[in-house]
């Protein structure tokens, strides 16, 4: 396979389908040899599938959705719980709709200072898991140590320009037709959702 052919793969750690995503996709760039870039796409969830805020106890605090936008909603968790247990994940529906910019903004400084890897694996279990506060930088810092990179610079990285980096991919990816997530991109054909993995492979191979 060529070695300038790119799979391009967008993400938002706030989306239980992109997390379900990531092992088939790592899989399939060793299968095929193309070279993987992960790109961070923020989603607006509200702006389609409204908001809302529960307890711990799954009681609704605050809720700005319409019964089917609800039953949208849990069919989303139901449907993604179901997959995780057969694969031995762990996904537990989140409590409100997550800002994950900080994340998203720690991915970037991982891979601007070598591997993130093992930063990305961790940020999602464990914001799965409901052992991450993901919105709040300074324990973002605290997954960038644990992945085995410096966080000596990420507070000023995401106060300075992390955030503006970050929303120029967003400008960049939307420009390209993504609209949500897990999105592929191979060339100029843009792929949406876990089930069209077999359609980016024939890509890939077809590329080849």
């Amino acid at each position: 396979m060529s070695a300038a052919l790119r799979l391009v793969h967008y993400f938002d750690y706030k989306s239980p389908y992109a997390y379900l995503a990531q092992e088939p996709t790592f899989a399939l760039a060793r299968e095929t040899g193309a070279r993987l870039e992960l790109v961070p796409y923020t989603l607006d969830i509200p702006s389609f599938l409204g908001r809302a805020e529960v307890d711990a106890e799954g009681r609704v605090l605050s809720e700005e959705r319409n019964p089917h936008q609800w039953r949208r909603v849990r069919y989303v968790y139901m449907d993604c719980r179901r997959e995780a247990r057969r694969r031995g994940l762990v996904i537990r529906g989140p409590r409100k709709v997550y800002d994950t910019r900080a994340a998203h903004v720690g991915f970037l400084y991982a891979t601007r200072r070598g591997d993130p890897r093992a930063y990305h694996d961790d940020v999602f279990a464990r914001f799965w898991r409901h052992e991450l506060e993901i919105e709040n930088p300074s324990a973002i810092a605290d997954a960038l140590a644990r992945a085995g990179i410096d966080p000596g610079g990420f507070a000023d990285y995401f106060a300075s320009r992390g955030l503006e980096e970050l929303a120029a991919l967003q400008r960049e990816a939307e420009a390209q037709g993504v609209f949500g997530v897990p999105s592929y991109r191979v060339g100029d054909q843009l792929y949406w959702g876990n089930e069209r993995l077999e359609r980016v492979r024939e890509q890939l191979l077809a590329d080849a």
